[in-house]
């Protein structure tokens, strides 16, 4: 069991310890590589976002390092990554890079406070369907949006509305660059091809080398990286902390929380996916604590959000990365390209780029995944298919928010539909059914017995009630059989007390029999508990059964009197 101690200690700390110099090697060589795949992706995710290529870089330095110096997790690489395309680039869209600046800021203050309220386990509170929905959708929407580029239409930017992009690009198709769409198409079989030479030189590198080189030998015309922004900086810039206003702050609010919320998402489900690739373990409160320290130096630099990336983080762990240094190193790796052959990345085709981004979301879509999910139970399907068309038709907030509370509807509903309440005619006392030693009791004349089964919350309060107000005539005493009652929240408590002073106004005694332990203390924090009389909860249906025959008694014997 973790220690409280060690929640917020870095895994950095913890491997170090008996670190080996043939580990140092290896995290050395994995880190390496790690940054050589990183740098077309940076870019790639950063020009997709709507900001230059170098925010991607700058993202991939400063935040990586520090994901890897301070996270909980011995593998994790962070950086730019394909989720946040959907937003930033929204963002940017509305509010402009100053706007995009301050939400990573205030998100990686939030992520801070996950952190710091131990929220790192809640995401096993997220439904699957929900994840595989907004993931499916980000891929679509990442996807279409590398049409331009793939095809080399000279249009303005894409229009963030997806269907407005169909539109446009349907005006813009008798231009299309036939240089630019045999670039793309030459990037994607390189990728997809590539593992059966090297699985340990990434695809996407060569790919970059091979069209890049083949574009400036044969003088093809398609725009470049240099063409579209100019010449990268061969440095990274200096801090600079951007003027907040209160309105600033108020209107950024909800980007920063889908920030915050999706980039804890993305960092904890690639740990989870790299602990069961290592047979480790993250601390994930401490990763969240990194990735907010990693989401408020970012933007200071000139960088965008940043979270873990689980193809780089995969990459890390099969090239022999086991330790923070790797991700370290992919960091510096990234620095020391991006400080001597940072002006080479102008000659980067954009049509390249869309080949990478487009295996990016085609890998991402997990569309063997996404079919499978349609053969879920119903609620979960309309989960899925929910978040995905918000997704891709609205915004990825408004996806996730009524994703979760449509999930969350839903479930209500189905633990509402186990839970019943029924009428018993005799119980089974002193034994489990067919034992030696049981007894078959049947119900008093005069007295009903009914047993509740499954949680006792508002979902199924109604059907308790409707299901008592049923019962013909008037029994003179009403047992409540409550053994496989677990929980009970305050609407079943109120729906009990309505059962009581209905009966009570009826003339019928209620009686409690086996009421667990959660339920029970429920009752003694109420009201309720003086009402009926702690006399009158039973530890056991027999016990409730005397009671009755007791109260019979006291009946008749008022009767004859």
């Amino acid at each position: 069991m973790t220690q409280p101690s060690s929640l917020y200690v870095p895994k950095l700390v913890t491997t170090l310890r008996n670190y080996s110099r043939e580990q140092f090697v290896r995290d050395l060589t994995a880190g390496i590589i790690v940054g050589v795949v990183a740098i077309p992706l940076s870019i790639a995710f950063a020009i997709a976002s709507g900001v230059t290529p170098d925010r991607g870089l700058y993202t991939a330095i400063v935040a990586g390092f520090l994901i890897s110096v301070l996270g909980g997790s011995r593998v994790q690489i962070g950086g730019p990554t394909g989720a946040f395309v959907v937003i930033v680039y929204g963002i940017v869209q509305r509010y402009g890079v100053g706007g995009l600046t301050a939400a990573t800021l205030m998100a990686g203050v939030i992520l801070l406070g996950f952190g710091a309220a131990r929220l790192g386990s809640a995401i096993r509170f997220i439904p699957h369907p929900l994840i595989t929905g907004f993931t499916a959708g980000i891929a679509v929407i990442i996807g279409t949006g590398e049409i331009k580029d793939a095809l080399g239409l000279r249009m303005g930017s894409v229009p963030a509305d997806f269907l407005d992009r169909f539109q446009v690009y349907g005006q813009h198709l008798n231009a299309i660059n036939g240089a630019a769409l045999a670039v793309c198409v030459v990037s994607i079989a390189i990728i997809a091809l590539w593992p059966l030479v090297s699985r340990r030189i990434p695809g996407p590198l060569i790919a970059l080398l091979v069209t890049t080189v083949a574009v400036h030998l044969l003088h093809l015309d398609v725009e470049t990286i240099g063409s579209r922004f100019g010449t990268l900086a061969a440095a990274v810039p200096h801090p600079a902390i951007p003027h907040l206003s209160f309105a600033d702050v108020t209107r950024l609010v909800r980007p920063a929380f889908t920030i915050a919320l999706l980039g804890s998402i993305e960092s904890l489900l690639s740990a989870v996916v790299s602990d069961g690739m290592i047979g480790g373990r993250h601390r994930s409160n401490m990763e969240l604590i990194a990735q907010g320290v990693a989401n408020i130096a970012s933007p200071l630099f000139g960088g965008i959000p940043a979270t873990g990336a689980i193809a780089r983080t995969a990459t890390n762990i099969k090239n022999g990365g086991r330790t923070p240094i790797a991700g370290m190193t992919h960091a510096v790796t990234v620095l020391l390209i991006t400080l001597f052959f940072g002006h080479w990345a102008a000659l980067i085709p954009m049509a390249t780029l869309a080949g990478i981004l487009l295996v990016v979301s085609y890998q991402m879509s997990e569309w063997r995944v996404f079919r499978a999910e349609l053969t879920s139970p119903r609620s979960d399907v309309i989960v899925l298919l929910a978040t995905f068309s918000l997704t891709v038709l609205v915004d990825l907030t408004v996806a996730i928010e009524v994703g979760m509370v449509l999930a969350a509807f839903l479930f209500m509903r189905r633990m509402a539909s186990i839970t019943n309440v029924s009428g018993v005619s005799e119980v089974i006392l002193d034994g489990d059914e067919g034992s030696e030693d049981m007894r078959v009791v049947a119900a008093p004349r005069g007295v009903e017995i009914y047993e509740i089964n499954g949680p006792f919350f508002f979902g199924a309060a109604e059907t308790f009630k409707d299901t008592l107000a049923r019962i013909a005539g008037k029994p003179k005493v009403l047992i409540l059989r409550m053994r496989h009652v677990p929980v009970m929240d305050a609407t079943g408590l109120h729906a009990l007390t309505d059962v009581v002073h209905r009966s009570r106004r009826d003339g019928t005694l209620v009686l409690l029999a086996e009421v667990q332990p959660q339920p029970l203390e429920t009752l003694r924090r109420s009201v309720l508990l003086d009402e009926i009389g702690e006399e009158h909860i039973c530890h056991t249906v027999e016990t409730a059964l005397e009671r009755a025959r007791e109260e019979e008694k006291v009946r008749e014997l008022l009767s004859v009197r």
